[in-house]
């Protein structure tokens, strides 16, 4: 009876030993044929040189703070440097975000756009979308951001839905005024309302 019992025993004790080295042996062959082989032709060729050409990073985020102490976030889906202009970031899908520090925001979106450097602003380029925490909604073909300022101006004529009506207007501004109360939006050149009571 002793024999039996010390034959068990020694079958738990090296059982306890083999049978975790074979279930580790088992989860590592696992892993090492579950890797599939990359082949070169799965890659097109010609994104990889095109890549390769241009110097591009995606998704970039850049930040600052205007003189009057408002946040302004500009992200998008990729940026490059404009080689023929210094100082020059060409953007797309841009999207310009400034927190006033009396808590409204503003943000924009646009297709394409630029920042310079040299003269701190940021354009942006083609239809851009305007939106105020206020209410206001703007649609315009093109936009000019003073990084150091904050403040927002239109290149041309501003289709514009305000929560009591509808507009245009040849220009929109939006800017800190003087006593830096808050952001202001003025609406110049020729305004016409639709107003609804």
């Amino acid at each position: 009876m002793t024999e039996t019992n010390n034959f068990h025993s020694q079958m738990v004790g090296w059982a306890k030993i083999v049978l975790p080295l074979c279930a580790l042996g088992l989860l590592s062959t696992l892993f090492l044929f579950a890797r599939g082989t990359s082949d070169p032709s799965d890659f097109a060729l010609g994104e990889v040189a095109e890549i390769a050409r241009e110097q591009r990073v995606s998704a970039p985020e850049f930040s600052g703070v205007t003189d009057d102490g408002s946040v302004i976030v500009i992200a998008a889906r990729s940026a490059r440097p404009d080689t023929e202009r210094a100082g020059t970031i060409t953007i797309d899908d841009m999207r310009l975000r400034l927190d006033g520090t009396d808590g409204s925001s503003v943000e924009i979106t646009a297709i394409q756009g630029e920042v310079n450097s040299v003269d701190q602003e940021a354009r942006l380029l083609g239809l851009a979308r305007l939106e105020t925490s206020n209410g206001y909604a703007l649609e315009t073909s093109g936009l000019v951001a003073q990084l150091r300022t904050g403040r927002i101006m239109s290149d041309g004529v501003v289709e514009i839905r305000a929560p009591f009506g509808q507009m245009t207007a040849g220009q929109v501004i939006i800017e800190t005024d003087a006593n830096e109360s808050g952001q202001q939006i003025l609406f110049t050149k020729g305004v016409r309302l639709l107003y609804n009571p």
